[in-house]
């Protein structure tokens, strides 16, 4: 950490805050745990602070370099260490956001709340590329139209009132003929060869990798949350296997079906053979059935109405039998904090337009360098909002802080409708004010630097 004060002292530059930040969580020790080290030269540690804070100073790396407040060290050290191909990215976003869930928000908290990881994926586009390595073809459900670039699937961790990014990979594509460029030669021993091999793998696989990796690193949680891209049967049964409960959103289809009444039946189905129930419920009908495959399990499908579309529906699935319709939507509705994450990382953190590299490795690291951003915005947020941060007697003396309501709950999922029906620019506004929302609850020196409503916005 010799090095940290040695930058500081001499740029007058990094907010104490990011320092605290560093040296609380010993950033510099999980960086050597992911094999991010070197024996003589500029500490990684030092470069990685640089990159870190560039977006709080509103600078960017070619235009500081041409400053008089240029680092100690050269572009080609920054770039040695964003190609390197040896260093487990992906290890050290999960050893980072486990050691703050494990001391900063767990002690917060009871047992009794219902914590749960969150899987979804976003666009990570590079449509101005064309040599970029294991650049795809990738759909876009938002706009419904290909672009080229990956999809970054992003595995996350929330007890309701702080989302914690964990970890994620950059997905190309399985199917090659929709791969424009193929991996470059890794040594197979490195991480790097790890990684593109996963890149190429189909999403559901690597979901359950990333939750492996996850809970080698201890991070606790009791239930998965995702949409229905991912809900599928063989999914459901392998998260259960991990001791697991899943609450995600079901398809309308019928290429998925449950067992209900000894018969094979599809949610559709399932939905025109039961009574609804009337006036202004919450929702409109809940029925036990089976997931089958390997093994049967119980699940719960809780039928959500539309307020703005009486034909239109939402189907809710949950593993946990014993949880309440209401307590499933309310679950369920966490699950849109990743959504103001993806947006808050390409508006305001700079996830795109940060790194141009062709590299994949480049691309990871900005990823890994995000995530670390954002989690340190996080822990920022919760200790300014949570008195019981501040010391013991806050935390004899105050409530439990408030998980997420469930007129919340069911207000993201009319979002989530609206989302569906409209694309994704119908409630462009109602995320940006999420992630408003979210910097305003910031300590005000961080809000100042990172004032979302002068920013251009990145279309996500």
């Amino acid at each position: 950490m010799n090095s940290i004060a040695y930058d500081i002292e001499n740029e007058k530059t990094v907010s104490s805050r990011i320092v605290h930040y560093f040296q609380r969580f010993h950033i510099g020790d999980i960086l050597r745990k992911c094999n991010a080290y070197k024996e003589t030269g500029i500490p990684v540690i030092a470069v990685f602070l640089y990159l870190f804070q560039l977006v709080f100073r509103n600078r960017s790396m070619y235009l500081d370099m041409q400053s008089e407040k240029a680092p100690r060290f050269g572009k080609d050290t920054i770039y040695r260490l964003k190609n390197s191909a040896h260093i487990n990215w992906l290890r050290f976003t999960t050893l980072l956001s486990a050691k703050v869930i494990r001391e900063t928000i767990e002690p917060l908290t009871d047992g009794e709340r219902r914590n749960a990881f969150i899987i979804d994926d976003s666009i990570f586009e590079r449509d101005r590329s064309k040599t970029v390595e294991l650049l795809a073809n990738v759909f876009d459900h938002a706009h419904h139209r290909y672009v080229r670039g990956f999809r970054m699937l992003t595995l996350g961790w929330s007890d309701g009132v702080s989302f914690i990014p964990v970890n994620s990979c950059l997905l190309s594509t399985e199917n090659q003929e929709n791969r424009i460029n193929e991996a470059n030669p890794v040594n197979k021993q490195a991480f790097g060869a790890k990684i593109r091999e996963m890149a190429k793998s189909k999403a559901p696989d690597v979901l359950l990798q990333l939750i492996q990796e996850a809970q080698k690193a201890g991070i606790k949680a009791k239930y998965v949350l995702f949409d229905s891209w991912f809900t599928y049967p063989k999914t459901i049964l392998a998260l259960k296997k991990m001791n697991l409960d899943t609450v995600a959103m079901v398809k309308k289809t019928d290429k998925i079906q449950f067992l209900y009444h000894g018969e094979m039946c599809s949610d559709k189905q399932i939905f025109n053979r039961n009574k609804k129930r009337r006036g202004r419920a919450k929702y409109l009908l809940s029925v036990t059935v089976e997931v089958c495959g390997e093994i049967k399990i119980p699940a719960k499908l809780v039928f959500v109405r539309n307020r703005n579309k009486k034909s239109d529906y939402l189907v809710l699935i949950s593993t946990d039998t014993s949880l309440t319709e209401q307590e499933i939507i309310q679950l369920y509705g966490k699950r849109w904090d990743i959504e103001v994450f993806f947006k808050t990382s390409k508006s305001v953190l700079k996830l795109t337009g940060e790194c141009r590299s062709i590299s994949y490795d480049a691309m990871c690291t900005q990823t890994a360098i995000v995530f670390a951003r954002y989690i340190f915005l996080a822990v920022a947020m919760r200790e300014e909002k949570d008195d019981r941060s501040i010391g013991p007697l806050f935390y004899e003396i105050s409530d439990e802080i408030a998980d997420i309501t469930f007129e919340d709950a069911l207000r993201k999922l009319e979002l989530f409708l609206e989302k569906l029906s409209q694309i994704f620019n119908g409630i462009h506004v109602d995320i940006c004010a999420l992630i408003a929302e979210f910097i305003a609850d910031l300590p005000a020196d961080l809000a100042a630097i990172l004032d979302f409503n002068k920013q251009k916005l990145a279309k996500a």
